[in-house]
């Protein structure tokens, strides 16, 4: 899973990439301090994990990995090219959803690259970019449709007709994601790869002192929530600063300064798991002397699509699963114990993984 972190100029993109990767991005306070994205590769925590290393003592602990794009900060006519425009677009197409970083807090010594706060405005200015470019795509698409049209191809009467709706659903201001789609017409559309068309998360990040505050305390806050909700995009409240500090320290630390701070989980934790939400993602778990691994799939997955993601050779020649769930596991402390109590399942191709499957594939190549 590969996600993008993008916003304007100077909102705290790069210092909470840092943040969350620790990959040492450079943050600086001047627009276009990121030309070139970085990348930064984090592990997704799972404590199931950690009960699984101390049931098997495995030679080897791999949890599931999200990367971090950190993609240089847009302005207004990035889509004519503005800025680094067409980097920054090209950039976003290859990402599977979008963290969109967006400033909710005051410093003079922060300069604003439109000279002041307002968190509305600034998501308005990225979304409208994103909304231009995806005009232009789907201006190209209808126009080969038609010619297909006119060539005899009666199939394609499908796509200029979908053109215009959704042409006229950007053109209205609004991402092609929240345009009413059949299944059909979202599996066409998934085919153009359109910007806005990607799963959105808004990163609202505010400074230390408002951290634990109400929405309604911090300006903008309530605009931010109010625009995730009506694209059915995620929110999540963050502070950059905060997660800088964070990242420096060790578990314990990080454990009671977070317990001090009343916030439970650090934004990353948040972050992620606001990712697997928006993206349908759940894990299935192997577990072995060997190893024990978290694998992560798309909620709705069958068994022997999991399968595949360990190895081809096990979809291929798949025969059934061996499941027992994680809680199931954990209370009657080990595989032998759950299949004297025959609660080891053996299911075949049309079983749907659930999150916490503790799973063994058996295949026949």
């Amino acid at each position: 899973m590969k996600l993008g972190v993008v916003g304007l100029p100077n909102v705290g993109k790069s210092t909470l990439f840092n943040a969350i990767t620790k990959a040492g991005a450079q943050a600086a306070n001047y627009p276009f301090c990121t030309i070139e994205p970085n990348t930064g590769m984090v592990m997704v925590p799972d404590s199931r994990l950690d009960v699984l290393a101390q049931m098997y003592h495995p030679k080897k602990v791999t949890p599931t990995t999200i990367e971090f794009v950190d993609i240089a900060g847009l302005v207004k006519g990035a889509s004519h090219g503005e800025g680094l425009g067409n980097k920054f677009l090209s950039h976003i197409r290859e990402v599977d959803a979008i963290v969109h970083v967006v400033r909710c807090f005051e410093d003079e010594n922060i300069i604003h690259v439109d000279g002041s706060i307002d968190p509305a405005r600034d998501i308005e200015t990225i979304n409208l970019e994103l909304i231009f470019a995806d005009m232009e795509s789907v201006q190209r698409r209808k126009d080969k449709a038609v010619k297909s049209l006119r060539g005899g191809d009666k199939k394609a009467g499908v796509e200029v007709d979908l053109c215009e709706r959704i042409y006229a659903h950007l053109e209205s201001g609004k991402p092609a994601r929240t345009c009413p789609m059949d299944e059909e017409e979202q599996e066409i559309v998934n085919g153009w790869f359109l910007l806005t068309t990607k799963p959105v998360i808004y990163a609202a990040n505010i400074a230390e002192d408002a951290l634990g505050s109400d929405i309604a305390d911090i300006p903008g806050l309530d605009k931010v929530e109010a625009i995730a909700k009506s694209e059915g995009a995620e929110m999540l409240v963050i502070s950059a600063a905060i997660e800088e500090e964070i990242a420096q320290m060790d578990p314990d630390e990080k454990a009671e300064f977070l317990e001090g701070m009343g916030i439970g989980q650090s934004g990353l934790d948040r972050l992620i798991t606001a990712c697997y939400r928006l993206l349908g993602l759940i894990s299935f778990l192997t577990a072995g002397e060997d190893e024990c691994r978290a694998w992560t799939i798309k909620n709705g997955t069958k068994a022997p699509q999991a399968a595949g993601k360990i190895h081809t050779d096990f979809e291929r020649g798949f025969i059934r699963a061996e499941i027992v769930p994680f809680d199931t596991l954990v209370e009657l402390g080990s595989m032998a114990a759950c299949k004297e109590k025959g609660l080891v399942r053996s299911e075949g191709k049309e079983y749907v993984m659930k999150d916490g499957d503790i799973t063994l594939f058996r295949f026949n190549v």
